[in-house]
């Protein structure tokens, strides 16, 4: 894969927008409050498949943890975009993993859900559900929820698809009892 920075595990994410310009966000069911976009897991093996290209891994990816498969991709971030591991964290990641991994290089992409999100399934049966809970974001709530380590890189992603995106929006919706 062209431009992969050595010493990071090779992953995508996506950044997927409704009708209204807003994020898809969900919260991680094993960091209770941490909210984040469909990607690959920092706790499971997941990443792109062998000869996989980061593209069809995007697509999977968000079928897998959203159920969703009306999406068309916009747009993708130019280069890798890299986070470090906490120590707890990479200690963790490279005893599941087996390696010696610095964090993650992800290959992002602007998605535009392309029908209702009656298709959303957080429990797709894909894979294990990696979330309890989804919901519609601006921009800025997506960066002000994202766990520390990968704010840098999600206000990145933000600054990437500016263009497409509501910069004035506010998350009109939410699939949640605690909202």
């Amino acid at each position: 894969m062209d431009g992969l920075p050595s010493g990071y595990r090779p992953n995508v994410g996506v950044c997927l927008i409704n009708s209204d310009n807003l994020v898809f966000v969900a919260s991680r069911l094993n960091v209770p409050g941490a909210w984040q976009m469909p990607q690959d897991s920092t706790y499971l093996q997941g990443g792109i498949e062998d000869g996989e290209e980061p593209k069809s891994a995007a697509i999977r990816e968000l079928m897998e943890e959203t159920g969703i498969v009306s999406a068309e991709i916009v747009a993708e971030v130019p280069n890798w975009l890299t986070y470090d591991f906490p120590p707890a964290v990479k200690a963790k990641v490279n005893r599941l993993w087996g390696g010696e991994w610095h964090g993650q290089a992800q290959k992002w992409f602007l998605m535009r859900l392309t029908k209702d999100e009656s298709e959303i399934n957080l429990a797709s049966g894909e894979a294990d559900p990696e979330f309890a809970e989804w919901k519609w974001a601006s921009p800025e709530e997506v960066i002000e929820q994202a766990v520390d380590y990968k704010r840098p890189t999600y206000e990145e992603v933000m600054r990437t698809f500016r263009p497409y995106l509501n910069e004035n929006g506010i998350a009109a919706k939410c699939k949640s009892s605690k909202w």
